[in-house]
């Protein structure tokens, strides 16, 4: 199951690469009679202002992808250093950095990233930043709980006794041995973070300019009785992506943990 995901992923992203290349169109332009059904001159047919909605999932898989790889990478940067530091050193840099985080868990994140989009820009960049700066927590506290486990380690205490420094430790000795469940973590993050990405372009908080799934299901919400295929076919990329990156993080999981293999 976890060849088939990463199979599908792969298929998004060359979907991402090159649809538009093999498709040039402008999602935007009206080429069909609103609200046409499925057929030879919109495959998926058309919304109500006869976009083609085939055409607006191709051009929007790079988006949705762009946003989703690049607010993880950016969670996963703040998630980490956080987690490594407070694990590593302990003591009041940890009681402080742990509170910062549980001040962060507490807050909704689509909430506070609506909060963020609203008040500064609908900008692809701010969306970025808005998802990284609310989604970080979980990644911080299962760095710290690796770093507070492994740094009692026998490997650890020696690289200290030979003079090895405090960056050497953390970035050469205990990080790479703590990061087997941060991969998996950080794939299943891709998932949850295109579903945030999906929500706040369904509610209009996106860049206009640019065309992704969530924004595709948000405009024809109106006339799904009318068009149902203008909102499912968006809805079921979005689904296949997330269902796929969870496989493949599954598929991790028990490559990591062949004890579970089975249960």
């Amino acid at each position: 199951m976890a060849l088939l995901g990463l199979i599908m992923v792969s298929i998004f992203i060359f979907v991402g690469l090159f649809g538009p290349i093999i498709f040039p169109a402008d999602p935007f332009e009206m080429v069909a009679v609103p609200l046409s059904e499925p057929g030879a001159g919109a495959l998926f047919g058309s919304d109500y202002m006869g976009r083609d909605v085939f055409i607006g999932i191709i051009y929007g898989t790079r988006p949705t992808l762009v946003i989703a790889t690049t607010a993880t990478l950016m969670t996963v940067l703040i998630g980490i250093t956080l987690g490594a530091v407070a694990g590593f050193y302990g003591g009041m840099i940890d009681n402080v950095l742990m509170r910062i985080t549980e001040f962060f868990q507490v807050l909704p994140p689509l909430v506070f990233a609506m909060v963020i989009v609203a008040v500064f820009s609908t900008d692809i960049v701010v969306v970025i930043l808005a998802i990284a700066v609310t989604t970080w927590t979980a990644e911080a506290r299962l760095t710290r709980a690796e770093f507070l486990k492994i740094k009692e380690r026998e490997y650890v205490m020696s690289a200290r006794a030979i003079g090895a420094r405090n960056f050497r430790l953390i970035a050469r000795v205990i990080l790479p041995n703590a990061m087997p469940p941060l991969v998996i973590a950080i794939t299943l993050r891709v998932g949850i973070t295109i579903i945030y990405e999906a929500a706040l372009s369904f509610l209009g908080l996106t860049d206009p300019d640019v065309m992704t799934w969530g924004k595709m299901i948000g405009l024809s919400r109106d006339f799904f009785f009318d068009a149902w295929w203008s909102v499912t076919f968006p809805g079921v990329a979005i689904l296949l992506i997330v269902l796929c990156i969870a496989l493949i993080g599954d598929g991790l999981n028990d490559a990591f943990n062949p004890k579970l293999r089975g249960r």
